[in-house]
């Protein structure tokens, strides 16, 4: 039995998922996706007239994404064929384009591939495909959970259209949930079974928008729930939470929320909001993502974002790398903790960065190479003098305050500013202390 057995009319077996089992069965069935499904979109009245061109359906796991390939395998007039990434090779997917060849040929007979986890396969398989794309041999339907943009072929992309399904909310998760309870052909509602209503928005709420983790849930309950001596089986909000296990977290540590969560936590310590900077930080330990990458970001966020204006931040940001090293998890969580909660609240200085890029720039746009002054030359060797290498430095310790005005870049970029440190925490009193030593050049 493969993925779209239901679709070519199989009989229901008890023995069926119920989350299989309660797929729906037209497209008005299908809760949540109203932007690329509702009655007026381009997707739902391609399906409908039965003019599929190639597209990727873009979301997270129980989204609907194999659903609505199911419905158009069971809509269209076209062969359709389906395969897994997961144990397909470029053979397989040859032989499926050489049969839509003749089928094309022969019998002007469209053919549909779906590909599911399309993002598994490699650059070769994926350019296996595109030549027939390409000729309208094929109309490829691609389902994935990672972002197409970093896993599947540029070009590939170009002949396809991307359609993103998104997480379900949980008012859709509670409509499914009951819709498997009230169901006497497919669903639960032949059994003598009672559901609270918290146990079912509890489990809405902890399936995270995964309609297929919200009925799998429901089913282990029901399976497991002992009877009463009436028959009747009663399932509670403790009963959901055992089946539940604790909320799932979607993640990927190779993927498209890994990406996103990472961007936010470091966005959230950016904007001085360590709760958000902790709650992103529980997702990703959560998760499973690998510790020394978040350490490695707190690091570069200590000199990025926060700077001079706190410069004990890269202090504490390297500490809690050491430790991390020295401890490992689950007790260094605390001084990731202690780290994200510090950089959070430091005040923010990037002006750093701004200025190494304000160097690079210059060094750029200067004509040649440029040439060190004559007078910060080395002149540790004997034949130094020859070159006028070292003469005229004056040397800083010799003065008050161990600081004298000379030059020290460049000719031509003599009054260039590159660092304007900010008037906010400690970097407000570099900016003084610079700006009483180099009035010429910060006063400006």
């Amino acid at each position: 039995m493969d993925l779209f057995d239901l679709a070519r009319g199989d009989e229901l077996k008890k023995d069926q998922p119920l989350a299989y089992r309660m797929r729906p069965q037209s497209l008005d069935d299908i809760l949540g996706q109203d932007d690329i499904l509702g009655p007026k979109s381009q997707l739902r009245r391609a399906i409908e007239a039965d003019y599929i061109s190639s597209l990727i359906l873009y979301g997270p796991p129980g989204s609907g994404k194999t659903t609505v390939a199911r419905l158009i395998a069971e809509l269209t007039e076209a062969n359709f064929v389906s395969i897994s990434a997961v144990s397909s090779g470029v053979a397989q997917v040859k032989k499926i384009i050489a049969e839509a060849h003749d089928a094309r040929r022969i019998y002007g007979k469209k053919s549909i591939l779906f590909i599911d986890e399309i993002h598994r396969f490699n650059k070769a398989q994926q350019d296996s495909l595109l030549e027939s794309v390409e000729e309208g041999t094929i109309s490829l339907i691609g389902a994935t959970t990672a972002n197409p943009y970093f896993d599947v072929n540029s070009a590939l992309l170009s002949r396809a259209t991307i359609y993103r399904l998104q997480p379900l909310e949980e008012e859709h998760l509670v409509a499914i949930i009951k819709r498997a309870l009230s169901d006497q052909e497919r669903g639960l509602g032949k059994e003598n079974l009672t559901v609270s209503e918290e146990a079912i928005e509890l489990l809405a709420k902890h399936s995270n928008g995964d309609a297929r983790r919200a009925l799998n849930a429901l089913e282990l309950a029901f399976k497991t729930t002992e009877a009463s001596p009436d028959g009747s089986i009663k399932i509670s909000v403790e009963t959901i939470l055992e089946a539940m296990q604790g909320k799932n977290i979607l993640y990927d540590k190779d993927g498209d929320r890994h990406y996103d969560i990472i961007s936010a936590f470091i966005k959230s310590i950016r904007g001085s909001d360590p709760d958000a900077a902790l709650f992103y930080l529980a997702a990703m330990l959560k998760g499973g993502e690998n510790p020394r990458f978040i350490a490695r970001r707190l690091v570069i966020s200590a000199s990025e974002d926060v700077g001079n204006a706190d410069s004990t931040a890269l202090t504490v940001a390297v500490a809690a790398a050491q430790a991390l090293e020295m401890i490992g998890l689950p007790e260094a969580e605390y001084h990731l903790a202690q780290a994200t909660t510090y950089l959070a609240s430091a005040p923010k200085s990037n002006a750093s960065g701004q200025a190494l890029f304000k160097a690079k720039a210059a060094l750029e746009s200067t004509k040649g190479d440029f040439q060190v002054p004559n007078h910060l030359r080395d002149s540790s060797y004997s034949q130094a003098k020859e070159f006028n290498h070292g003469i005229g430095y004056k040397y800083a310790h010799d003065y008050p305050e161990g600081f004298v005005q000379q030059q020290y870049l460049p000719q031509g970029l003599e009054i260039s500013e590159f660092y304007k440190p900010k008037a906010i925490g400690q970097e407000e009193k570099i900016r003084d202390h610079l700006l009483r030593l180099w009035r010429d050049r910060y006063g400006n």
